[in-house]
């Protein structure tokens, strides 16, 4: 049980390492963020930018994943509320004189 979280735990980093290095690389790539575009008389440069409201929203799609995987991860450990009754019943036989 305990290698299966510590799986759980370096994929869940491998994950994290992959995002945050493509992030990086993207950010990096100036073809990908600016464009520029010539004219017979002047050259102007166009700049894309990301809505606010998509950035929240990954955001809260990110937490929802990061909840449910913690989440699963305890479901499957018994609770600790929980009992089990055990009644035992014994039966005592003596000899009788004949």
């Amino acid at each position: 049980m305990k290698t299966f979280k510590l799986t759980k735990l370096k994929s869940l980093y491998a994950i994290l390492f992959l995002v945050f290095n493509s992030a990086i690389v993207n950010a990096q790539d100036s073809s990908s963020t600016t464009t520029s575009t010539k004219s017979s008389s002047s050259v102007t440069t166009e700049t894309t930018t990301v809505e606010p409201w998509v950035w929240i929203v990954g955001a809260a799609v990110l937490i929802i994943i990061i909840i449910a995987l913690t989440r699963s991860s305890g479901s499957s450990k018994t609770t600790a509320g929980s009992t089990d009754r055990v009644t035992v019943t014994k039966k005592v036989e003596r000899e009788q004189d004949v």
